[in-house]
């Protein structure tokens, strides 16, 4: 068994003869049989997940472990149509999440379909065609333009051969390879310039080389590997499953209390355990996981108008939590092709005819710059080529750095067409001394603008020999990769409301640099980290420059995943953009991975979002929505919470007093239905409050439970409970009977509930303060109420024995008004004083 060099790039054809026991005639069809064995198809291959294990993983979130609670509940307390519904939630919820994570988990197959094809090969001195998962370490192989390649391979020879490389590095610009150089071990595999990585293809010529690695053992399989790695859970359900464990926590502690003083009451087995029921089916909001499930299916139909399409139903809500952006640059913040940017012009017609003649673009294909020179030129491109025939070729030289053509006019004139490096260019050129520093002005300006640059010149005189060119350069074109439209607003937009962009790229620093200035990405004194930085900084170190980095370039796969991991270590949650099987292993550990709509299969089939317009303004457009929709997901778990601890105050606070049941258990699943029911869902319709984007973004464990959201629940369900159970003493104590004061309390908790979901819907400001706004924020709402009250009045009027009341009379009514309207100042004067309090903080 040969050992597989981990550093082929240092070595030289020979040596890896010696260590792949090969030689330049190939190997012979039994040792490739041979090596087959050993080392495996040349193909991606992973730990596939069971399906019945992808389903069963469905039923470990937070949300359905509620679900299953309420609907086992509600069976207890014979509701049925309630336990039947929430169940057929529950079914649908997991069979939407079995599809959305199988498909997650097809991603790998997508990386295998990179490398299916087939490849040339030497075989003890004769050329074969075999299957690209047949080929194995040592073989010889033969590539030309348009290949695929399926395998790590070291480079024997090339002839002007230019790499796609966009899958592994992201970048549209065409990496030059050769075969003579060596580098060092260490050098990045960005800066190999004479290895072919698997995944990527050939766009302009020929190469033979040796088969380093395949399979498993290729770079291309070390971004597959992190791939597998499990997509964090959102931070609605990180929030969730905390709020869960908080809840268990306090429910036990009431229902431990109210046990314990029932039986010092002298309370019986029976009268105790309806009584912990009540406070059970009180405490649990089973509408939550239902609601929540709602403004999401909502959400994402309202995004997929934003050009937004989403994979994983909670990652809409990642959306609105997002606090940092690593963006792509190519395709994303730039047009994602190049265009003649700058230019210093010598000679307009002469360099119009060496854009035009020393160009291989046509319409279907071509070189980034050969095809902006196509577009540059318009309709003139044709027209100059037509009248100018190609008679002789010198394709693209690494060594050289240039191209050149030989063309006829139609006076059969014939004359030289160079372009290339402009140092290379400049070793051969007689322009005046004035003129070179012209063009040196110029080159060393176009370079500190980042762009890629050519020098074209032409030529009279003798060409036989390439060294012995004579040229005049004729001018200099600056190429540039440009900002696409709103990126710049969309970033102001971005920062305005507290969230970090940091573009993440394969280009050089440089270029990198200048690009996210002028998108206002980077400024003065920001931090630009390059992927040889990174190889060499601990996770501290790291961690550290990271708070002032802005612009990461020549980044690696690995370096955007090692960025994502860092930033989330922070408490950062991190959506990440990207196309390019490079991008996959960022994609699955990042909290949002967004992979654009013109990416690869492997990139959309990891991503919990796709974006059909590659651009940034489009993202932070869905940042915007997906604020909206955690908003909204914000005002029911308060308006949901809120209705559940009033009802568990009022019943604890009774039975500790020693007073009758102020509620019946029967009562709070009604009230489930006549206000929760028809009125929380009713919040997936609430508006905009306010602009979302001028504030920051808020931490995991404050998102929807901090300080302010805490003691509005506790206020509102103070107030419910208080004004209720102070109405039931009341009316006990002067004579009335206990139905009748039952039937009274039952209603002011439903009224104060309806009371509480209209407030709701503003959550920043005062019902009050803007009337119009309040009554017009959420239309749907009055709709909800108006439900609510047709039901409640059915029910006390129509079937009252029901619901263990009695119709109610003009003065109960009267109490039910009085105390409803004390609920409502007592509320609206809390969210005065709040109101007063944050604009107060904020000055």
């Amino acid at each position: 068994m040969i050992i597989l060099s981990d550093s082929p790039h240092s070595k030289t054809p020979q040596e890896l003869y010696e260590i792949y026991k090969s030689s330049s005639s190939g190997i012979t069809p039994d040792e490739a049989s041979k090596r087959l064995n050993i080392y495996g198809l040349n193909a991606l291959v992973e730990d596939q997940r069971s399906l019945i294990s992808i389903f069963i993983g469905q039923f470990k979130s937070p949300i359905v472990a509620i679900l299953i609670v309420a609907a086992l509940l509600s069976l207890a307390m014979g509701h049925n149509t309630d336990s039947i519904f929430i169940i057929g939630i529950l079914v649908v919820n997991s069979i939407l999440g079995f599809f959305q994570e199988y498909k997650a988990e097809i991603s790998i197959q997508a990386l295998k379909e990179l490398t299916q094809s087939h490849v040339r090969v030497i075989r003890m001195g004769l050329e074969a065609l075999v299957p690209s998962d047949e080929i194995v370490p040592g073989e010889i192989v033969l590539l030309g333009e348009g290949d695929l390649i399926s395998a790590d391979i070291r480079l024997i020879e090339s002839h002007g051969l230019q790499i796609d490389e966009a899958t592994l590095t992201g970048e549209s610009v065409p990496s030059s390879k050769e075969s003579d150089t060596v580098f060092e071990p260490e050098t990045p595999p960005y800066e190999r310039r004479n290895i072919l990585f698997s995944g990527t293809h050939i766009i302009k010529g020929t190469a033979k080389g040796i088969v380093t690695a395949t399979g498993e053992y290729t770079y291309l399989a070390s971004i597959a590997r992190s791939a597998q790695e499990r997509s964090p859970d959102s931070p609605l359900t990180r929030s969730l499953a905390i709020f869960s464990k908080r809840l268990i926590v306090v429910l036990t502690g009431i229902l431990l209390i109210v046990g314990v003083v029932g039986l010092i009451h002298g309370l019986g087995a029976g009268d105790l355990a309806t009584i912990l029921i009540a406070e059970l089916v009180s405490a649990v909001p089973e509408g939550l996981p239902i609601v929540v499930t709602l403004i999401l299916a909502l959400g994402a139909y309202r995004l997929s108008a934003h050009k937004v399409l989403v994979r994983q139903l909670p990652s809409v809500e990642s959306l609105g939590s997002a606090s940092v952006i690593g963006t792509d640059k190519t395709g994303t913040i730039t047009q994602g092709f190049l265009s003649v940017k700058e230019m210093e012009v010598l000679d307009n017609d002469a360099l119009k005819m060496c854009a035009a003649l020393c160009n291989d673009a046509s319409e279907e294909r071509g070189d980034p710059a050969d095809s902006a020179l196509r577009t540059w030129l318009a309709a003139e491109y044709d027209l100059i080529r037509k009248h100018n025939s190609r008679i002789f070729y010198h394709p693209f030289d690494p060594k050289l750095r240039m191209m050149a053509t030989i063309n006829q006019d139609h006076e059969k004139k014939e004359r030289l067409y160079i372009k290339g490096a402009y140092e290379a260019l400049k070793k051969m050129a007689l322009n005046s001394f004035e003129e070179l520093e012209r063009l040196n002005t110029a080159h060393d300006k176009m370079a500190s603008m980042g762009l890629r640059l050519l020098a074209f010149g032409i030529s009279d005189k003798k060409w036989e020999d390439p060294k012995k060119w004579q040229i005049r350069i004729v001018g200099l074109i600056g190429f540039a990769d440009g900002v696409k439209d709103g990126v710049t607003d969309a970033v102001k937009q971005a920062k305005s409301a507290g969230i970090r962009v940091v573009m993440i790229t394969g280009d050089n620093p440089v270029t990198a640099q200048v690009i996210a200035k002028e998108v206002g990405i980077w400024q003065n004194g920001d931090t630009v980290l390059n992927g040889t930085e990174i190889e060499n900084m601990t996770d501290e170190q790291l961690g550290s420059t990271l708070k002032t980095c802005t612009v990461v370039a020549r980044a690696l796969p690995e370096h955007k995943y090692r960025i994502v991991k860092l930033l989330q270590k922070e408490g950062e949650i991190v959506a990440v953009t990207g196309d390019g099987v490079n991008d996959v292993p960022a994609l699955k550990a990042a909290d949002l991975g967004i992979a654009m709509g013109g990416g690869s299969e492997a990139a959309k089939s990891t991503a919990k979002m796709v974006i059909t317009d590659n651009n940034l303004g489009v993202i932070v457009d869905a940042i915007r929505q997906g604020r909206i929709i955690t908003a909204n997901l914000r005002k029911v778990i308060f308006y949901l919470l809120a209705t559940c601890f009033d009802e568990i105050l009022l019943i604890s606070t009774a039975i500790i007093a020693g007073l009758p049941l102020p509620i019946h258990a029967t009562q709070i699943l009604w009230i489930n239905i006549v206000t929760d029911g028809v009125t929380d869902k009713t919040f997936p319709m609430c508006k905009e409050e306010g602009d979302v984007m001028t504030n920051p973004p808020q931490r995991l464990e404050k998102q929807f439970f901090d300080r302010w959201q805490v003691a509005r629940i506790a206020w509102v369900s103070i107030v419910n409970a208080s004004v209720t159970l102070a109405v039931f003493i009341y009316l006990l104590s002067n004579g009335y009977n206990y139905e009748s004061a039952i039937t009274v309390s039952f209603c002011i908790i439903v009224t104060s509930q309806w009371v509480n979901g209209i407030l709701a819907q503003k959550e920043h400001e005062p019902f009050l303060r803007n009337i119009k706004k309040s009554l017009t924020i959420n239309p749907v709402i009055w709709i909800g109420v108006s439900i609510g009250i047709v039901l409640q009045t059915a029910g006390l009027y129509i079937f009252p024995s029901w619901l263990h009341s009695v119709p109610p009379t003009p003065e109960m009514l009267g109490y039910i008004g009085v105390a409803t309207a004390a609920i409502f100042i007592l509320i609206e004067s809390y969210k005065w004083i709040e109101w007063s309090l944050k604009r107060a903080s904020r000055r």
